[in-house]
């Protein structure tokens, strides 16, 4: 069983969202379904390209007790699933909070300072890290996101916020897991000497931060093509 660990955490993920997209007929959003998976691939390609150098590298690698043989570009199989399960869960599930909660947004005087906040916390965790690869890059690529949403987005950042922090809940369970929580080993290990070296539990700090760039550039190339569509 541990083997299919990793791919039963991916589509296990997958699966909810998905069947349930098909089924439900007020918000209907399998009427998106080809908007979601462009955009989901138009993140996931640089990401992924950004997760083999890493691999290459070493700033992490996977347990192969926890996942299939098959292997692309030296990642497992179920990495490159990641990038498609997860994305479309969590794409599904803001767009389910925004329907059902219409108003489940915060103020925009407050988005302004919680991202002048983390804007100041990320830049001092950068400046201290600087040349730690993953923290390096994660950080400049979030600096640079939420200086983007300040600037030209900031009305999906007063809708996103807080669908992210329930996003978040699920998000780090399964990472967890992919970290080392409730199993004898980690299926995803970490460099420490390219990181901060703390940890939310088994989970880097950096990981949440990565976690908004992936899902929230989604979200902004989800959110122009169903204008579009719209």
């Amino acid at each position: 069983m541990s083997k299919y660990l990793y791919l039963v955490l991916t589509l296990g993920s997958l699966s909810v969202p998905l069947l349930y997209s098909f089924f439900e007929k007020k918000l209907h959003f399998i009427q998106y379904l080809k908007i979601a998976f462009i955009s989901i691939l138009l993140v996931a390609i640089p990401f992924l390209i950004w997760d083999g150098i890493f691999t290459h590298i070493g700033v992490w690698g996977f347990n192969s007790d926890y996942h299939l043989s098959l292997y692309i570009f030296k990642m497992p199989l179920e990495e490159w699933l990641f990038f498609f399960c997860i994305p479309y869960a969590c794409l599904f599930t803001h767009e389910v909070l925004k329907y059902l909660f219409p108003k489940f947004r915060i103020n925009k005087s407050i988005t302004i300072i919680i991202c002048i906040g983390l804007i100041f916390i990320s830049g001092l965790l950068l400046f201290f890290n600087f040349g730690k690869l993953y923290t390096t890059v994660n950080f400049i690529f979030f600096i640079s996101l939420i200086f983007y949403g300040l600037k030209n987005k900031i009305s999906t950042l007063q809708v996103y916020f807080p669908s992210f922090l329930i996003i978040l809940i699920p998000f780090l369970i399964i990472n967890g897991i992919l970290t080392g929580s409730f199993i004898d080993a980690p299926v995803v290990w970490y460099n420490n000497n390219e990181n901060i070296g703390f940890r939310f539990f088994t989970i880097p700090i950096e990981d949440v931060f990565y976690a908004f760039n992936l899902l929230f550039s989604m979200q902004l190339i989800f959110n122009a093509f169903k204008t579009k569509k719209v």
